[in-house]
């Protein structure tokens, strides 16, 4: 067993750890910094879906890369198996690391309800792993077979579904609410509803998965709660993800509910020389402050960015405040995007809210060859005007348009300061100034102030 030391120890080596990793090597430059890298091949989390279709088609196009070491950081392929906060030390297999900072960023497991635990074993049932080997375990599996059933409708599994359909699949998915609810109220996930069936998928919304139905070591078929069979022969779990905190509550830290490391507003825990960051700690929601299951790489960079420019000095007064839950997908050629707080979820919380919609195209004059319908909708508090939510869809620009609304809600911008939004338009590349969708979905949120 040999002994290593180091100032900065990150356990995790997902976009949380590599940007801690990054912006700490940047602050201090005199500090050694280890990452510990538990697989010596990654996935990008997001990219996962598209590695079973056309869009990247193999594993291996969708390997991240742990970017360009600074010279004071080094990426070690080792697991941790224990943490021992009292003596500052990280023990694995063969080396104890000793530090002085350590940031948990050890991201998320794929959950898997109880319902589903023992169809586990069964060679045609998968979860969503994160790991190179997961991700091409399923692949290889499913590369002959004709029938897949996605099991959730969040969006790996909407992703999903539309990869392999375009494969040639014969694909089901089956979910308890309709398509991406949670982050779209009806009239936008509809739209993306309509493309799905348009593509092929077959729909079985409205009914939660009961049991997965097996003999002789494999699924079968998937049980609804009705009593409805239906038939299959591969299942896949994108039902979501889990802290991964064992580690943590071995070693003694609070964790908060959903069993996320607990944090302050710099990602601290309760001993200001550990931090955790990413997937594995607990978060809040910007908005209503609530306690926050949302997993997200762009959350998880922002909280690497606070954590990794703290260790030693708080930069800011202001941390990290909580995730405003802002998202973006395409479905077939249509972009879906959303931010913040949906209506649904502003009547859950008892907020008095307005809304604003508008349609119009994301280019100008809409004859230009590639111009589609863009919609965009905003939700506001009504005597404020504060933005809280947003959604959008059309083209791939809504990927950058709800960016904008984000940061309308971080920002704490009104409804006001959206009318008088100055904006570069330009007809081959946005919608027309005249009528761009996030100014006339304000002035129309306004008319109901």
């Amino acid at each position: 067993m040999t002994t290593t030391y180091t100032d900065i120890l990150i356990i995790g080596a997902g976009p949380a750890g590599l940007v801690a990793a990054n912006t700490a090597s940047e602050n201090y430059p005199d500090k050694k910094i280890i990452v510990l890298k538990e697989f010596e091949k990654n996935q990008v989390p997001c990219g996962i879906p598209y590695v079973f279709g056309p869009t990247l088609g193999a594993v291996e196009k969708n390997a991240m890369p742990c970017g360009v070491p600074m010279p004071n950081m080094q990426v070690i392929v080792d697991t941790a198996i224990k943490v021992d906060i009292n003596t500052k030390t990280v023990t694995s297999a063969s080396t104890i690391y000793s530090f002085d900072k350590l940031i948990f960023a050890t991201g998320s497991l794929p959950f898997v309800h109880a319902s589903f635990q023992d169809a586990m074993h069964l060679e045609n049932v998968f979860s969503i792993g994160k790991s190179y080997d997961d991700v091409k375990r399923i692949k290889d599996y499913i590369e002959d077979k004709k029938q897949i059933t996605v099991i959730g409708t969040g969006f790996i599994g909407v992703e999903i579904a539309t990869e392999l359909v375009m494969m040639g699949k014969d694909v089901t998915i089956i979910g308890g609410g309709g398509i991406l609810e949670g982050s779209f109220d009806p009239d936008m996930a509809m739209q993306a509803q309509a493309i799905m069936q348009e593509k092929g998928i077959k729909l079985a919304l409205g009914q939660h998965a009961k049991e997965i139905k097996s003999s002789q070591s494999k699924a079968y078929a998937i049980e609804l709660c009705d009593g409805t069979l239906l038939d299959a022969q591969v299942v896949l779990l994108a039902t979501g993800y889990q802290p991964n905190t064992k580690l943590a509550a071995e070693a003694g830290l609070k964790l908060a509910r959903y069993d996320g490391i607990w944090v302050d507003e710099y990602m601290r825990t309760k001993y200001k020389d550990i931090f955790a960051i990413g997937d594995c700690s607990a978060r809040r929601d910007f908005i209503t402050r609530d306690p926050s299951k949302v997993m997200l790489a762009s959350t998880s960079a922002a909280e690497a960015r606070v954590a990794g420019s703290s260790l030693y000095s708080l930069k800011t007064l202001k941390g990290f405040n909580g995730t405003i839950a802002i998202f973006s997908t395409m479905i077939g050629e249509r972009a879906f995007a959303s931010a913040g707080v949906t209506e649904s979820r502003a009547k859950e919380e008892n907020i008095d809210f307005v809304s604003g919609f508008f349609e119009g195209f994301n280019r100008h004059p809409a004859t230009i060859p590639d111009a589609a319908k863009q919609s965009v909708k905003l939700i506001a508090m009504r005597n404020s005007g504060q933005i809280i939510g947003g959604q959008v869809s059309g083209g791939k620009e809504a990927g950058e348009v709800i960016n904008i609304i984000g940061l309308a809600i971080e920002a704490e911008l009104t409804l006001h300061n959206l009318t008088s939004l100055q904006i570069a338009t330009q007809p081959l590349l946005t919608a027309a100034p005249t009528n761009y969708p996030i100014v006339k979905a304000a002035q129309n949120a306004l008319k109901k102030c």
